[in-house]
């Protein structure tokens, strides 16, 4: 075997068995296709191409020339670990790595210690910390004096955004640089690499286009997930080929880009909201499909249908808050998977019906007169009159019982005095509000008098 952990490029590697994987050195260890095709250098990394330009914060770090700590935040797959390997390779510098799944403070510290040594002999500590997101405070707060100080260059990777994970002081002194999704031709790219590479396959496999294309749809711009799959489907060949059927035989089902504690969840459920509010109810469906398929609580799904109905549809399709409440309480009562049925029925009544904002902007105006202090006393007449002394005070004398009047409505003042003649609720014509619409002003005639 050469010096090297793969043959030279033309030639497939030694060790390399039936199932694609590599025999590091006749160990009996194999390696995985996606850390085997991990980029060795700044020019074998696809994609980021927003964060990798010419004297950009990022290409200044890995070409060794920045100082500054830094935050990678993207979704799975898009090379977060990859820049932190080549950031250590570039600045020579010592580099530590640590998982916030299984570090404590202990160990944080621990390598903080071991960095201050090596400072005093001119050697700096690159500390790679993945999954930084679920460090607790306590953890993050032991890493702020030595960024500050420089004592460690940081360089995290989180799939959450840092605005909602890591802790303000640590945000503030470091660069936070967001990772996109990679494009379907970037992965098509990683996945021709890895065939040809002696890295990887060295040519040895045939996969057809078809097959490329179904393993670039189910990645969903996750390279590392795209590398599993061809992995996946290669061990399973037979006689060298990879197509579509095999792919399929050999890969469950597409990722779902969705994590119930981080900012996935609450970019999906805005987008489902917007998508009801907007009369979309393809899109609608696409994402409450999104949230089911990546288990997402159906209660919160409910919820966020109840608070929809009346912020969005209100007194256009009173109807709407009916169905939303059902829906709920049928989530309560019968649980998923059937009740998925019941949130689609509540999904496609919220999307496709009439839309309205006359309620919360209601509200929002009434609670602006109150926090600028428009809340004067509740007319004498208003006032309880149910205890003693009450009609000495004047409370509850004068009152008009609306049920006396034959139509039921008559003219009488309910708000202080400093509000007579203001108007809050303002229906829109669309649905039942243009009903509703032309019955409001009559009665505030009727009320007011005029």
């Amino acid at each position: 075997m050469s010096d090297g952990l793969f043959d030279v490029p033309g030639q497939a590697a030694e060790g390399v068995d039936a199932r694609g994987g590599v025999d590091f050195r006749g160990t009996g260890e194999f390696v995985p296709l996606a850390v085997r095709m991990r980029p060795a250098s700044l020019d074998e990394v696809v994609g980021q191409r927003h964060l990798l330009g010419p004297g950009s914060p990022l290409r200044r770090l890995v070409e060794g020339s920045g100082a500054a700590s830094v935050l990678l935040y993207g979704p799975p797959g898009t090379g977060k670990t990859t820049l932190a390997s080549l950031i250590s390779q570039a600045t020579g510098r010592r580099f530590e790595a640590l998982s916030a799944l299984s570090a404590g403070v202990k160990e944080v510290r621990a390598v903080i210690d071991l960095a201050r040594r090596r400072l005093t002999v001119g050697e700096q500590t690159v500390l790679f910390i993945d999954e930084v997101h679920r460090f607790s405070k306590t953890q993050q707060d032991a890493l702020l004096a030595a960024v500050e100080n420089r004592i460690v260059l940081l360089v995290g990777a989180t799939t959450e955004n840092p605005s909602f994970s890591v802790v303000s002081p640590l945000l503030s002194r470091s660069l936070v640089l967001q990772l996109q999704s990679l494009t379907d031709g970037d992965i098509r790219q990683v996945l021709q690499r890895a065939i040809d590479d002696p890295r990887g396959y060295c040519g040895e496999y045939k996969v057809t286009d078809a097959a490329l294309d179904h393993i670039v749809r189910i990645a969903g711009g996750d390279a590392r997930r795209a590398l599993t799959a061809l992995e996946a489907s290669a061990e399973s060949s037979l006689d060298g080929t990879v197509d579509v059927d095999l792919v399929e035989a050999s890969v469950d089902k597409a990722a779902v880009r969705y994590d119930r504690s981080g900012d996935q969840h609450y970019d999906v459920v805005s987008a489902f909201i917007k998508s009801i509010r907007g009369s979309d109810v393809d899109a609608a469906l696409h994402y409450l499909a999104r949230m089911i398929s990546a288990g997402e609580d159906p209660r919160f799904i409910a919820r966020r249908l109840v608070i929809s109905a009346s912020e969005d549809i209100g007194m256009a399709d009173p109807t709407a808050l009916q169905t939303a409440v059902a829906a709920a309480h049928v989530v309560q009562l019968i649980g998923m998977p059937e009740a998925q049925l019941t949130l689609t029925h509540a999904t496609i009544h919220l999307a496709t019906a009439p839309k309205s904002g006359a309620v919360p902007a209601a509200l929002s105006a009434a609670m602006a007169d109150i926090s600028a202090g428009r809340a004067g006393l509740v007319p004498p007449h208003l006032r309880d009159g149910h205890y003693a002394g009450a009609a000495a005070l004047g409370n509850a004398q004068g009152y008009k019982y609306p049920h006396d009047d034959p139509d039921g409505v008559l003219a009488q003042q309910y708000p202080p005095d400093e509000l007579v003649g203001r108007d809050y609720y303002t229906p829109t014509d669309h649905g039942n509000e243009r009903e509703i619409g032309p019955r409001v002003q009559k009665l505030r005639r009727i009320v007011r008098g005029r």
